[in-house]
């Protein structure tokens, strides 16, 4: 949800592309949780590193990430509610796949702006002459690469605030909730906890399983059987989040090169205000694909600038985790539906059967 200074970077052959606490936080309080809570192995060396950084930081920082092919985790106030800014926007990515899925909705659904639902912040469909038609893709492509705020509306009205938050409960997040559309008032009773965290709340943990869904590809319930489009659909998804145009925080110090011709081999979703600065991202590294989620907030620094210190602070937390886990680098051909993960699962289990 960041402020019109941000949207300002974006330049008119960008937008042709388109349309053609204040307190530094004791290390105590920053601890990392016991053993990732058995989703994994838990890296203690690694844990005790990010927990260096996040005492360091001046607010508070809640961080979980996990290699998915060794199931390594750390987790630091993994399990802490917290103000989700924008990231949020991948809850209603999420749903949004799931109705494709089952036909419920479709890429080339045609949504009409009109005027007053321009929003400000973050994106550029608020400042184009209404009416305008795009297509849902064309919306939710926004919504992720530009973190587009008018378009994450369109997106809320055409998807369903209920189901968006319908599909969180599903996959078993209590902590994960939409409240209401970008800079617009609630509609209807809220929860109590709404004005604390404003557009919506989750943990960095259940942030990391969406985005771990994502990337296996994973639309289907325990039981079910993945459907034969299912792929093209978080191909789709894949290509909108790996070319976040936000790249300050998770990708800080982890692209050394321009990936815009090759391919990052980062997908992200961030989310920021004032006090508050947020990423979640799949990391393909050579060792294995990584999901990273982290969660800045009670900032002290509250500036607009490329070197806030919540965005440096998740950088510098990035960069240990995949030096950690993959100290070879990045490849970004990993970045694809499955991750390649169930090839890796299938080549070992061949070898154990030899």
């Amino acid at each position: 949800m960041r402020h019109n200074i941000k949207a300002g970077l974006l330049t008119a052959g960008f937008l042709a592309l388109i349309f053609a606490a204040a307190l530094v936080t004791p290390l105590a309080a920053q601890k990392p949780d016991a053993a990732g809570k058995g989703d994994g192995t838990a890296d203690a060396k690694l844990e005790q590193q990010l927990a260096a950084l996040a005492a360091a930081h001046h607010g508070r920082v809640a961080a979980y990430a996990k290699q998915l092919n060794t199931g390594r985790v750390v987790a630091i106030n993994a399990d802490q509610p917290v103000q989700t800014a924008s990231v949020i926007k991948l809850a209603i990515l999420f749903e949004a796949m799931e109705q494709v899925r089952v036909g419920k909705a479709h890429w080339d659904d045609k949504l009409t702006l009109v005027r007053g639902d321009g929003v400000s912040g973050s994106g550029v469909l608020a400042f184009l002459d209404a009416p305008v038609t795009l297509t849902l893709k064309d919306v939710l492509t926004m919504m992720v690469i530009v973190s587009d705020n008018t378009a994450t509306n369109l997106a809320i009205d055409r998807i369903g605030l209920d189901a968006v938050n319908a599909r969180m409960a599903w996959m078993g997040l209590k902590d994960t909730h939409l409240y209401k559309k970008v800079f617009k008032p609630p509609s209807g009773p809220m929860p109590a906890d709404q004005p604390k965290f404003g557009l919506g709340k989750t943990t960095a943990r259940e942030m990391a399983i969406v985005m771990e869904r994502i990337g296996r590809c994973q639309l289907f319930a325990p039981g079910e059987a993945p459907h034969a489009g299912d792929a093209a659909i978080c191909q789709v998804t894949l290509t909108m989040l790996r070319n976040q145009f936000y790249r300050d925080t998770i990708p800080r110090y982890l692209e050394k090169l321009d990936a815009s011709e090759t391919g990052s081999a980062i997908a992200s979703k961030t989310g920021s205000l004032d006090a508050v600065r947020n990423d979640v991202a799949i990391v393909a590294g050579k060792s294995g694909p990584m999901v990273i989620s982290i969660f800045t907030y009670e900032n002290q620094d509250k500036s607009w600038t490329a070197d806030n210190e919540g965005e440096l602070t998740i950088g510098k937390m990035a960069r240990a985790v995949v030096d950690a886990w993959s100290p070879e680098g990045l490849d970004g051909k990993i970045l694809a539906p499955g991750l390649g993960l169930e090839q890796a699962a299938a080549g070992r289990d061949a070898s154990a059967s030899k």
